[in-house]
């Protein structure tokens, strides 16, 4: 089911553990770009260290402090992908597009309902610890 016309990438990596230790180092670069460049992925970071330890410290079972911890790196993830989005659409062209903006704020919009997520779990799960039920 080969498209002769389909164009593979000079830039798609090979088979193997070069493949395995690339993809590391892309990952690398990926969150170092994030941490210099994008001040929203700094201050979601932020939040997501204080929320582990926080969710370290309550006293709820170890799948409960699981959860606490996912989705505020769920956070994380959305925001990096909200920033490949970004940049693509920049890349693409800096002039403003209906099309563009969309992209853009179907972006945010997914960060921002991955965020009211994360403060609804918390809700939910510390409700019992400080309402007394």
């Amino acid at each position: 089911m080969n498209n002769p016309e389909q164009t593979i990438s000079e830039f798609k990596s090979k088979s193997g553990l070069k493949r395995i230790f690339s993809a590391f180092g892309y990952s690398m670069a990926g969150f170092k770009s994030a941490w210099c460049s994008e001040h929203a992925f700094r201050q979601e970071l932020f939040v997501v260290v204080i929320a582990t330890i926080a969710a370290f410290l309550l006293p709820v079972p170890a799948w409960q402090k699981l959860l606490l911890i996912a989705v505020f790196v769920l956070v994380l993830i959305v925001e990096l992908i909200n920033s490949a989005i970004e940049a693509v659409v920049d890349r693409v062209s800096l002039e403003r597009n209906p099309l563009s903006k969309n992209a853009k704020d179907f972006g945010s919009a997914a960060v921002l309902l991955t965020f009211l997520l994360a403060v609804a779990t918390w809700l939910v799960i510390l409700w019992p610890l400080f309402s007394g039920t």
